[in-house]
Formats: structure tokens, C-alpha cells, sequence
């Protein structure tokens, strides 16, 4: 491996160097999401390939080290890229679930269920009571690629409303919600 590695240029070894831990990142970023949202399968699978990379990768750097410590600086530049570019492919993918709650006036909640309704979200609404008026509390588990399109149908029927918007887990049951 050695002959191979010291027969490619500099310039060609450190992208190649750049880009591989680019994507390993990325790979890492993406499998560790998958495990903790229950995707255990396709998260180790992507590990699998991700270790065969680090594996490969790491060698290549190490490789006469001393002779070349510009393939750290390029590493770990690309180490750090590679987590920002994972997160943007996590986002973009938007695996899982999250639980929507909003705070809403008393007067607007029956009206804003139905809009959410209406687009599909089951919601759940409970009576409450604020400092002045009375409240409901909206309670929704919305996939996370309708997160956005749920805050702008929420925040469109009342400007002053409250909402917090957790990642979970569903177990069990629900409308639309996956049964185990």
C-alpha cells in the first residue's frame, strides 16, 4: 500500500484524503441518527461501511506521517466539514418523529384542530387555563418533514401562540402512528 500511496501526488492524495472523511462523516452522522431512532439494521449497515472507509482512511494518513503532516490538517478540516455536511443530509432526510405542542387561545383552538386536521395530523386538544383567558393546549406527533408546514398552519391562526416542538419516539399506537 505504501508503493501505491507514495506514487500519487500530493495534491491528488490530499483530496482524495478531504473528501473520503467528508463522506465517512457524513456516513457517521446519518448512521447515529438511525440508532437512536430505532433504525437499528440500516444504521449498522451504514456503520459497517463507514469502518471499511475510517479503516482504509486512517492508514492512508498515517502512512509516513512525519514525512507529510499536511494530511492531519487536511483530516481534520475534513473531519469538521464532514459534520456539518451530515447534519444538512440528516435535516434534508428527516427521519422520525417529534411532538408538537402549541398553547393557543381557547377561541382559536377549535378552528386551528380542524385546519391541522385537515392536512392529515391527528390532534389532540385539552382544556387550560393561562394567567388572563382560557387556553388549549394542541398536541400533535408530526413526522419531522411536515414540522415546518405545521408551524406556519399553527402560527398563520394566532400570532402570540406558544410552542415547543420535541424529537420522541412513538412505542405504541395513535392515529397514523406505527403500532409495535
Amino acid at each position: 500500500m505504501v508503493e501505491i500511496l507514495e506514487s500519487i501526488p500530493s495534491v491528488v492524495l490530499y483530496f482524495l484524503i478531504f473528501f473520503t472523511k467528508i463522506i465517512e462523516v457524513a456516513m457517521a452522522t446519518v448512521r447515529i441518527v438511525l440508532i437512536t431512532k430505532g433504525e437499528k439494521f440500516k444504521g449498522a449497515t451504514i456503520g459497517f461501511f463507514e469502518v471499511v472507509i475510517w479503516v482504509i482512511l486512517a492508514a492512508t494518513v498515517l502512512t509516513n506521517i512525519t514525512d507529510d503532516p499536511f494530511k492531519v490538517i487536511v483530516y481534520a478540516l475534513a473531519f469538521a466539514i464532514g459534520n456539518y455536511v451530515g447534519s444538512m443530509i440528516e435535516s434534508k432526510l428527516a427521519i422520525g418523529t417529534v411532538k408538537i405542542e402549541a398553547i393557543v387561545k381557547k377561541i382559536n383552538g377549535k378552528d386551528l384542530s380542524k385546519a391541522l386536521r385537515a392536512t392529515g395530523l391527528a390532534v389532540t386538544a385539552v382544556d387550560a387555563y393561562g394567567r388572563d383567558d382560557r387556553k388549549e393546549i394542541l398536541y400533535m406527533h408530526v413526522p419531522r418533514r411536515k414540522v415546518q408546514r405545521s408551524l406556519d398552519i399553527i402560527k398563520s391562526h394566532q400570532k402570540d401562540v406558544v410552542i415547543t416542538v420535541n424529537d420522541i419516539r412513538p412505542i405504541y399506537g395513535g392515529f397514523g402512528i406505527l403500532r409495535r
